[in-house]
């Protein structure tokens, strides 16, 4: 029994200490962060196209997804989000969500990155109210069966009274 706790703690040890990913080329490095520039430009597009509920494609259903909002945490994992976007259509109907010119990618590997932007949106509850906000956005973004997807967020808005 203890020559195999001992060969399981080697084996563990071992497996540990296996290679690493190189760092990332120039090229590789250029061509995930346009991957992700493409990217929030879809989730803004089919936010305008379909409503609340393209965010069900954007968020993560993993169970390691997580959202937090204006120092809150709004869901605590990807079935949580799903949850909580299925009912977005009772609140809001439609949203008008812009990224600033300030969009800002760190590609960590091929398939990971973190994305960071200011942002501005209008919603539209179902009564035809409209709302304006702004603030600014990161996420750890997941490129999982070749497209990406939003694996965590925070999204914090700015008081109306804070300069700009």
């Amino acid at each position: 029994m203890r020559r195999s706790v001992a060969c399981l703690a080697l084996a563990l040890v071992l497996a540990a200490c296996g290679p690493r990913q190189p760092p990332l080329g120039p090229e590789d490095r250029a061509a995930v962060a346009a991957g992700v520039r493409d990217y929030a430009r879809s989730v803004a597009e089919d936010l305008a196209r379909e409503g609340p509920l393209a965010w069900r494609r954007h968020f993560s259903a993993a169970p390691e997804f997580f959202m937090a909002n204006d120092g809150a945490l709004a869901f605590a994992d990807g079935p949580a989000a799903q949850r909580g976007v299925a009912a977005l259509p009772k609140s809001i109907r439609t949203i008008e969500l812009r990224w600033g010119n300030d969009l800002r990618v760190d590609p960590l590997t091929r398939d990971l990155a973190v994305m960071g932007s200011s942002w501005s949106e209008t919603l539209t509850d179902p009564q035809g109210r409209a709302s304006r906000a702004v603030g600014y956005f990161t996420a750890l973004l997941e490129r999982r069966d070749g497209r990406w997807r939003f694996r965590n967020a925070h999204w914090s808005s700015r008081r109306p009274d804070a300069p700009p």
